[in-house]
Order: C-alpha cells, then structure tokens, then sequence
C-alpha cells in the first residue's frame, strides 16, 4: 500500500550497537559545505521521485562518508536493489548505527521477515527512542504480527512525538478498524485530516489483518485436529 510502503527518510541520528547493546556513538567526519550541498540535493530528488538521478549525484561523493551511505542506501532500498543491505550494514558501529538498524529492519519487513524486522527495529528504537519514523515502522511490524498493545504503544508515541506524521495516524486507524472501534477510527482520522481514500486503505489493510488471523487460527485448529488424530489411531 502506497502510505505504508512510502516510509519517509531517516533523520541522521547518534547512536551505535554491539550485540545489540547501546553504547557511546561513533564519530562520524562533518561533510564539506559543497558535499552537503550535493547531500541536500539528492535528498530533494528522492522526494521528488527522482531515484536514479538522486543515485547519479550520490555516487559523486565519497563512500567513506556514512551519509552518503545512508542515503545511497534508502535510495537502492526504494528501488529494490539488494545493495541496500550491505550499505545499510555498513552503519552499524557508526555515528549512523541507529539509522543503519533502521533500514535493515525495513529490509526485512518487505520480505514479511517480521521476527527480523523486530530485532532491527527494536534496536533502532533503543538507540534513537524520540524518532517517530522508527517508531511508527516498529509499530507496523507488530501490527502485522498482531502484536496490537505493543503497535498502538508505538503509534501512540510516533503521533505525539511529531503530530504531523500523518502516517503513525493512518497506521493507527488501521489497528482501530482491526478492532472493530470504528468511532475512535473516524474521530482519529478527523483529527489527522486522513482523506476518504486514506481511511479507505486503512479499511482494506485492516480486512487483510483480519483474515489472516482467521487463516491462522483455522490452520491451527487444523494442526491439533491432526496430532489429536494421530494420538488417537496410536492408541488403538
């Protein structure tokens, strides 16, 4: 869906893991003024939808940078290329570490991977807790799990961390619906100023969420019905 997949781009934030344990952030060398300019650059262009010309300016800048990796990596990520992932790695350790976390975590949500994604995510929370982008991506991981106290948590703080982020609302109406609260859904989505197209997504993730749950609980129904079976034929 085009408001999920969208996820905006990271803030460059101090932060760096060992194990997944926080320590003192790395140091990172300050960008040139000419280099920043380029840096902005690419970033507009991304913005704009303009990927392979954003990539284009980046590759003219060094990679010993850690933002430049940062950015080459969210723009190979938009793209689909499997770079993203060592650049991503690259972070780790650095000044970036938390953004690096970041994006390996999306990495893996668009693969449904979501027991990888939490593990990233989880770790980009602990490093940069007041960044509400990580906190709404967590908080989609565990809506997809349906994990529902832990994503309305994460939504929760994402909203009123930066009440803007109209995305951390729509997520939320989506957990609203998924409960059947359509009164707390529609005056959620009033308050955000979501479109009749938004709470129309929001509707239709949250049926998908439904019928998931449905399949698993009948395909678990399944799986005991059969070693109950097969206990049974053992027995005679």
């Amino acid at each position: 869906m085009k408001a999920v997949i969208a996820i905006a781009a990271t803030l460059m934030l101090a932060g760096c893991a060992t194990n997944g344990m926080v320590s003192r952030p790395g140091s990172c060398a300050k960008p040139g003024s000419e280099q920043e300019l380029a840096l902005s650059l690419a970033d507009n262009m991304v913005n704009e939808g303009r990927l392979y010309a954003s990539l284009a300016n980046l590759e003219g800048l060094p990679d010993d940078l850690v933002q430049v990796r940062l950015r080459k990596a969210r723009v190979l990520r938009l793209m689909g290329r499997n770079e993203a992932g060592p650049l991503y790695q690259s972070l780790l350790g650095t000044c970036l570490a938390a953004d690096g976390e970041h994006g390996l975590g999306q990495l893996a949500a668009a693969k449904n991977d979501y027991a990888t994604a939490t593990t990233h995510l989880e770790r980009a929370v602990k490093m940069a807790p007041t960044d509400d982008k990580m906190r709404n991506d967590l908080g989609v991981v565990y809506l997809n799990q349906r994990r529902i106290p832990e994503a309305r948590f994460e939504f929760m703080t994402a909203m009123e961390l930066k009440q803007a982020n109209s995305l951390a609302a729509l997520n939320m109406v989506t957990l609203l619906i998924y409960q059947d609260n359509w009164k707390a859904a529609a005056e959620l989505a009033n308050r955000a100023s979501l479109s009749p197209q938004q709470v129309a997504e929001a509707q239709g993730r949250a049926e998908k969420l439904k019928a998931s749950a449905k399949k698993s609980v009948a395909s678990e129904g399944n799986r005991k019905t059969e070693i109950a079976n097969a206990s049974a034929s053992a027995n005679k």
